[in-house]
């Protein structure tokens, strides 16, 4: 996604990209994201998309 891309150029991220059908590489995150959802995002809910950031932001920390 074109706006995406423009985001993590913009704040200096490098954008990772394997082999098609390795899905090693992304592991990590896959693992990150399910720990997310499971200990935040399935727990409770958000009454609006800035309530959901703070808290993803005290979840990162």
């Amino acid at each position: 996604m074109k706006q995406y891309q423009a985001m993590l150029i913009n704040k200096g991220i490098r954008q990772s990209m394997s082999r098609k059908g390795n899905c090693l590489d992304n592991s990590v995150m896959e693992n990150f994201f399910g720990l997310l959802k499971s200990e935040l995002l399935y727990l409770q809910e958000f009454n609006s998309l800035e309530d959901f950031k703070i808290e993803l932001e005290q979840y990162i920390d």
